[in-house]
């Protein structure tokens, strides 16, 4: 029991070690500044039209500016072009699937497993497949009529065109000052990583948005992408660390956003306030994760429902997320398990195997 105890104690030690790290940066300030613009513009566009709603839509595929890597202006541009693709399209399905709700868990799994087997294959680096299922996954749970699907696609566009003409103009002053990074060669293209990892990690972002339904959550949009959050970890002791450094940083941010909630907000002080914390989360996340958590929650609640604020509870809506990231969190470690469960992989991956034609080298 001696021997247990101190075992126990040396790793609860090693976990709050990591909880303290802060790590280094090398990230310039002009680069937060610019996210802050791609996704700060559309909301002031849509306050200074009275319609944030719309704002709000554009502003979503203003995330796609975070994809943008460090390599030379012509791979920028094009990394940043597919993105925002994706994140249309993802989008797009997931308005589509609101008009079918028994198509909708369906509907998620087939993005996941496609966006991450894309990803993975092109070596896309963080935030991973990340923004393309919270796209999906908000689009899925917005009320609206099938006429406005065109009109609310035109909005996210025009919000990645505009993140791409921002990170064009941002990286001509940017590759002046710095060196550009050399384009990384692809990852091998395994069965294991590309296709056995992406399939799993699709039924199991299906699975926590089926538990959601099941529960009855509602607007539970945060759940999958809590879920992915947490079981895209590169071991899994990284999916552990993911997941406690997401439900820390979530709970004090939990607070935070119903801090803000009962401030008297208008349309302009939302478009501020969620420029400002695009700002903060930007530098923040590449130094300490669970920090860049407290301000990441009250700006995806922003972003999902700052269009209805004043229509309900702020503590029910506040409530209702720790429920979606709890359960979302819940799903992402069990699925992070048995990815990196050694029998798990070698079972299921003989019989996935086995529906892989002769002919594609299965």
């Amino acid at each position: 029991m001696h021997g247990k105890w101190t075992e126990l104690n040396r790793l609860l030690q090693a976990q709050w070690r990591q909880l303290l790290t802060i790590n280094p940066s090398d990230r310039p300030w002009q680069m937060p500044f610019a996210a802050a613009l791609a996704t700060g513009l559309p909301l002031l566009v849509g306050a200074w039209f009275d319609r944030l709603d719309y704002g709000l839509v554009s502003s979503l595929g203003g995330l796609v500016f975070l994809y943008l890597p460090g390599t030379p202006l012509y791979h920028r541009m094009v990394t940043l072009m597919a993105c925002s693709f994706a994140m249309i399209a993802c989008y797009t399905l997931g308005v589509m699937s609101h008009f079918f709700p028994l198509l909708m868990m369906p509907a998620l799994v087939f993005v996941s497993i496609l966006v991450s087997m894309v990803c993975r294959f092109y070596g896309l680096g963080m935030p991973g497949s990340l923004f393309f299922i919270m796209a999906a996954s908000i689009g899925a749970y917005t009320p609206l009529d099938v006429l406005q699907v065109p009109l609310m696609v035109g909005l996210i566009s025009m919000g990645s065109l505009l993140a791409c003409l921002i990170a064009f103009f941002y990286s001509l002053y940017i590759l002046r000052v710095q060196t550009p990074k050399p384009v990384p060669p692809l990852p091998a293209p395994t069965f294991d990583f590309v296709v056995f990892d992406s399939v799993w990690i699709g039924i199991f972002v299906g699975v926590s948005l089926a538990a959601a339904q099941a529960l009855q959550l509602e607007k539970a949009y945060w759940v999958p992408v809590s879920c992915l959050a947490v079981i895209q970890g590169a071991s899994l002791q990284a999916v552990w660390n993911k997941q406690l450094h997401r439900v820390l940083g979530t709970a004090i941010g939990l607070l935070a956003a119903w801090g803000f909630l009962l401030l008297p907000l208008d349309k302009w002080s939302i478009a501020l306030l969620m420029m400002l914390l695009s700002f903060v989360i930007e530098v923040a996340v590449v130094r300490h994760y669970a920090f860049a958590a407290i301000f990441i929650t009250p700006l995806t609640i922003l972003l999902a429902e700052a269009a209805t604020l004043g229509h309900g509870s702020a503590g029910a809506l506040i409530e209702a997320r720790f429920y979606d990231t709890a359960l979302g969190c819940l799903v992402g470690l069990i699925g992070g398990i048995c990815l990196h469960s050694p029998r798990f992989r070698a079972v299921m991956g003989r019989q996935m195997r086995r529906l892989v034609p002769a002919r594609f080298g299965g």
